[in-house]
């Protein structure tokens, strides 16, 4: 049994270590150490007290993914409800369908009766009503939000930078891997954007035969790169975890123009072998990891750049 979360996942991963000890599949598992996190208002990128977009909502965006089958459920800008990971596993378990998004989303979470929360905190909103009074004309301030958002987008500053989600990687007594994440996105965002959490393929993917991976970060990178799809399809190409994610760096270094930011890789095999890569990372980073005994414990990540 193995139990990979990155810093976002430190309220999230006792629980889901303890449920794998107890037997717990890793969906289970996974889906519930997320929903902690994501009731956790200090974690500003995910869930409850999560950043605004642009005109003062908070949109998430989770997905989860069951390595066995390779069924997935993933929400996209769902608005008004406390666990997107929650909608999103009822997505695969309830649906014909891999994804819903916006309206659709929150239709379908009100129609299981997930449960309800704007999700906004006063510390959190702060700098966006400060942006609002700052950077806003008299006339866009009164027409607000019936104003054009493109040009703002690019000059505002999010926050917190690290843009940030929580993703959980597991493999169970039983040998089956998954994989969950959650995010609130990138802060100050244009309305309706959907980084790499919900895209699977790019955010997270899970094949228990082969591995599992996950990322963080800026998710247009990992999105023009369909990197976490990548970093298992290299596994099964019979490369190494730590060799796999080193050729979705080498993926990464190919990009031109756009986001170019951090990006941070996560990976597990089926055989337990795991690796984690920051990259572009201003410092050394830690993830959490738990390989089936005693309690998580933080360990450095690799660094590595793609500039």
């Amino acid at each position: 049994m193995i139990l990979i979360t990155n810093n976002e996942g430190t309220q999230g991963a006792p629980v889901t270590a303890e449920l794998l000890s107890q037997g717990a599949s890793a969906l289970d598992a996974i889906e519930a150490g997320v929903r902690a996190v994501e009731s956790d208002p200090n974690v500003r990128t995910v869930g409850k007290g999560g950043w605004p977009n642009l005109i003062g909502e908070i949109e998430l965006d989770a997905a989860i993914m069951d390595g066995d089958t390779l069924r997935t459920g993933s929400v996209g800008a769902l608005k008004g409800f406390a666990h997107p990971i929650s909608v999103a596993r009822a997505v695969l378990e309830r649906l014909p369908h891999e994804m819903l998004v916006g309206e659709g989303a929150a239709r379908f979470a009100a129609e299981i009766e997930a449960e309800r929360d704007d999700n906004l905190f006063p510390d959190t909103m702060a700098p966006w009503e400060t942006w609002f009074a700052s950077q806003l004309s008299p006339a866009e301030r009164a027409a607000f939000p019936a104003i054009s958002l493109a040009d703002h987008c690019r000059a505002a500053i999010d926050p917190e930078k690290p843009m940030g989600t929580t993703v959980f990687l597991a493999l169970d007594a039983r040998g089956s891997l998954a994989g969950g994440v959650s995010t609130a996105g990138w802060a100050f965002k244009y309305p309706g954007r959907l980084g790499d959490s919900p895209i699977i393929g790019a955010g997270m993917y899970a094949d228990s035969e082969y591995g599992a991976a996950a990322c963080t970060g800026a998710g247009e990178m990992a999105i023009r790169t369909s990197a976490a799809r990548s970093a298992v399809l290299y596994m099964k190409m019979g490369m190494g975890v730590r060799e796999a994610l080193d050729e979705v760096v080498r993926d990464l270094s190919r990009l031109k123009g756009g986001l170019i930011d951090r990006i941070t890789l996560h990976a597990v095999a089926p055989n337990g072998e795991h690796s984690v890569v920051a990259v572009n990372a201003p410092k050394p980073w830690s993830y959490w990891l738990w390989d089936g005994a005693g309690s998580p414990r933080t360990v450095q990540a690799h660094l590595a750049t793609s500039r």
